[in-house]
């Protein structure tokens, strides 16, 4: 036990070295900027204003979605998908599997549950005695279950879910804007040191440097936030892009996609002026649109547990569940 507790700690300590790396890096390139080019090289007092302005500007808000990202705690399923007592009793004094199945779909009942797992059965985790919810799951590094859960990112240490996803995607969208800005601004001395066109001196070695990893990180950035953001439109986590979730009428990739509008307003909110800062905008419980499906295989939800229902409509037809609150979801 005493092993088990100390390997845990040394992984808990271990998991922060990547945020490390990427915090050095920064504080290295801030002092490359702000003092190597732009103060000992930089002759020209406005273009040095002009520089450290936006430089600041690009530098704020990367660390603002960056430490939002890293610690914005994942968002867990609340307290109504917990077993009760008397179920788990129930659930664990059962040793044949068909029955403990018969005993989690009369549980789910009562919950806006519609995925299930591949075999068809209610999706359960055993570690924390919860029924999962639509789009969460299991992160063994985190150790609970995830609203939405997108990844596991070693980056930020941190889960990347419905609590954060927003975070995460202005953190990967700020990082490349701050590395396209510093190679633009870089380029011109970048060349004129490589030319031999200034003297040779510390800042010669800082301005290079930085120049080549501006560049590198920028590369991989495109592509990973090219790949975050054809995700947020096809309204998909990057577990679901693996591996369809499944519904009560199958496997469906497309089970979520309820136009782009409404993609985007799931991750960022409604209000459009607060997409781009990282402040939260999105609340639990996760808004579960479902696409419609023949009304012989329709799963009807609990009377109540949708949103603003059409008279006369089929209440299949994207609706949104409400299950919890923000605040019992992180209890």
């Amino acid at each position: 036990m005493a092993l088990s507790r100390g390997l845990r700690c040394c992984a808990r300590v271990f998991s922060w070295i990547p945020v490390l790396i990427i915090t050095s890096v920064v504080l290295w390139s801030y002092y490359a900027y702000v003092f190597e080019l732009c103060v000992f090289t930089i002759s020209n007092t406005l273009e040095k204003v002009a520089y450290l302005l936006v430089f600041h500007v690009c530098f704020v808000m990367f660390s603002w979605t960056y430490w939002k990202a890293i610690f914005t705690p994942p968002a867990t399923p609340c307290k109504k998908f917990q077993l009760s007592y008397s179920d788990k009793d129930r659930y664990e004094r059962e040793e044949r599997p068909d029955a403990q199945k018969q005993i989690l779909v009369d549980i789910a009942k009562s919950l806006p549950i519609f995925t299930r797992a591949t075999s068809g059965a209610i999706r359960f985790c055993d570690r924390c005695q919860v029924l999962k919810p639509d789009r969460s799951h299991h992160c063994s590094v985190c150790e609970t279950c995830v609203l939405k859960m997108d990844h596991h990112c070693p980056w930020v240490n941190n889960c990347v879910g419905f609590s954060n996803y927003k975070f995460f995607l202005l953190f990967l969208s700020y990082s490349m804007v701050y590395c396209v800005f510093i190679s633009a601004s870089v380029f011109r001395f970048f060349i004129n040191f490589w030319v031999g066109d200034l003297p040779n001196g510390p800042a010669k070695f800082h301005v290079l440097f930085l120049m080549f990893v501006a560049l590198m990180f920028l590369v991989s950035l495109m592509f990973l936030l090219g790949y975050h953001c054809w995700l947020v439109v096809q309204n998909r986590s990057t577990l679901e892009a693996f591996s369809a979730p499944v519904f009560t009428t199958g496997p469906d990739r497309n089970g979520f996609n309820v136009g782009i509008r409404r993609n985007l307003q799931q991750v960022f909110g409604d209000n459009k002026r607060l997409w781009f800062l990282p402040i939260c905008t999105r609340y639990p419980p996760v808004g579960l649109y479902f696409n419609p499906v023949p009304r012989d295989t329709l799963l009807y939800p609990p009377e109540g547990l949708y949103s603003n229902p059409v008279p006369g409509e089929i209440p299949s037809c994207r609706f949104t569940l409400q299950p919890c609150s923000w605040r019992d979801a992180l209890l």
